[in-house]
């Protein structure tokens, strides 16, 4: 897909409160950013920011950072930001980058929610749920800390199932088609994508799993 771009975006970011730009300072600090202690969980590749505003209006005492890497996506998220908000931020940075932003046990929970599936096998490093992903996210977890991840392609989801045994990371739950699993579907927030794709009928693959001991 090719992504437009929007004129002003990098100002825009640059200069919004809500977007931390010096953010290798903050980290082993992020509470800091808030103002608490609470739970911190990140959503990597947000889009537009649907899914994770939601989380955060939904859940008041857990602080949220949203993370897309283009900055024509998230000036979009900022533009649909509720202002009302006070424990949502969001960084423009690429999910490689993550264990230089933050510390060691940091992270609550992340979301993969429609990632990039790189479908060709020599990409396959790239998929954020491969295993080269799996251990960058091993360092700011938690102990116990984990990965809800959801996408409506089935290449993706079987690698991904296959990367998390390959990883020793713990499978907590899986389905092949969320919205007709009563197990997984209560209190599901959709993003765009999802919204979209499951309009056409397309089954939508979830998965949760868990760092490893």
């Amino acid at each position: 897909m090719r992504l437009r771009n929007i004129t002003g975006s990098e100002e825009k970011i640059e200069k919004h409160e809500f977007v931390i730009n010096e953010y290798v300072e903050k980290k082993g600090n992020w509470g800091q950013v808030f103002g608490n202690e609470q739970p911190i969980r990140i959503e990597v590749g947000m889009g537009k920011g649907k899914f994770i505003s939601q989380m955060a209006k939904e859940n008041p005492n857990i602080n949220f950072i949203g993370i897309e890497k283009y900055s024509s996506v998230l000036v979009r998220a900022l533009d649909k930001r509720p202002e009302q908000l006070e424990n949502l931020y969001y960084l423009c940075i690429d999910a490689r980058e993550l264990p230089d932003v933050f510390a060691e046990g940091e992270i609550d929970k992340i979301y993969l929610n429609f990632s990039d599936p790189w479908p060709k096998d020599r990409h396959a490093k790239r998929r954020l749920t491969s295993r080269q992903f799996l251990e960058k996210y091993i360092s700011i977890l938690k102990e116990n800390g984990k990965i809800e991840f959801k996408t409506d392609n089935r290449n993706l989801f079987e690698f991904s199932l296959e990367e998390v045994v390959a990883a020793n990371w713990i499978l907590e739950a899986h389905t092949f088609d969320l919205h007709n699993d009563k197990r997984l579907v209560a209190g599901n927030i959709m993003t765009e994508y999802e919204e979209k794709f499951s309009s056409r009928g397309n089954p939508i693959c979830k998965l949760i799993m868990k760092k490893p001991l």
